[in-house]
């Protein structure tokens, strides 16, 4: 391991995102802010530092994607990019902000989305986006809510919603109210989906008496759908619950075949998200603010 910091400044300006930590100056924005849109610090002359704020967050979030959030810490980032954890606080304040530049670069992975198939369609891809991004990086939820500052990254993604709206006939506050419900779905959406699986998974595992960190990739997968918490609701009614205590889920099941005529989307997710839609839809239409040939 390292136990330099990093070179002196001494020759050609760095890029703001690559400085060093400096902290904030009297009368500008919180210096958390400023590092995360790359603008705190004054440029300095130097050779450009092995070590970047760039750097430890991509570690960070390697370190977060293959054993959780809790694993994040300084040190075990210091370690991971070879350096002592004191040559980090030259870069980043600290874990808090730490937290803070991750939760804006996970969203630099998210599409771009093209602006010409219809407000529906695109809302539709821009919610999607997110439910896929957070069942793919699951500690993305147990990031504080504080976290979640708009950073460059993340007000792209807005911008973009903004871009889908942009022949809806609502004004600025309405839509970013829109966004901000289906902000809302995304979050809650995807926290039900972790939360089963987590379970699920977890099951698997005490009931094989495997490690706590046995890796899901050597789990059965059919042992962890029957493992899902809602796995066989209807079985679970039939034996424990009284038709005279729960008389109306009986009446609902009871004439149930267990088909639907009108079928909803193919899984769970795009059935939430076309649930959300219709309500916005019929907002819109109420509103009298649909693109025209939709009204």
């Amino acid at each position: 391991m390292s136990t330099d910091t990093t070179p002196e400044p001494t020759g050609q300006p760095q890029d703001p995102a690559e400085q060093p930590w400096d902290g904030a100056v009297a009368g500008e924005p919180p210096a958390t802010l400023q590092r995360l849109w790359g603008t705190t610090a004054p440029r300095r002359r130097g050779p450009k530092p092995a070590l970047s704020v760039g750097r430890i967050v991509r570690a960070a979030m390697e370190l977060a994607d293959a054993e959780g959030l809790a694993a994040v810490s300084m040190a075990r980032i210091a370690e991971a990019v070879g350096y002592t954890p004191m040559a980090l606080y030259r870069y980043v304040a600290g874990k808090e902000e730490l937290l803070v530049l991750m939760a804006d670069a996970v969203a630099a992975d998210l599409p771009d989305l093209p602006a010409d198939t219809g407000w529906r369609a695109g809302l539709e891809a821009w919610t999607r986006a997110q439910i896929d991004m957070g069942l793919a990086r699951p500690w993305f939820l147990d990031l504080p809510l504080s976290a979640a500052v708009p950073g460059p990254h993340r007000v792209r993604w807005l911008d973009q919603a903004f871009g889908i709206l942009r022949e809806v006939d609502l004004p600025a506050d309405e839509k970013l109210a829109l966004v901000g419900l289906l902000a809302q779905h995304v979050l809650g959406e995807t926290r039900v989906q972790v939360e089963s699986r987590r379970a699920a998974v977890e099951r698997v595992r005490r009931e094989a008496g495997l490690p706590d960190g046995t890796p899901e990739a050597e789990l059965d997968p059919a042992a962890i759908d029957a493992a899902h918490p809602y796995a066989g609701f209807e079985a679970m009614l039939g034996r424990y619950a009284s038709p005279a205590t729960y008389p109306h889920l009986f009446e609902a099941f009871a004439a149930w075949d267990g088909t639907t005529t009108d079928a909803p989307p193919e899984d769970d997710i795009g059935f939430g998200i076309t649930i959300v839609l219709d309500g916005v839809e019929a907002y819109l239409r109420r509103r009298g603010a649909l693109p025209a040939g939709e009204g």
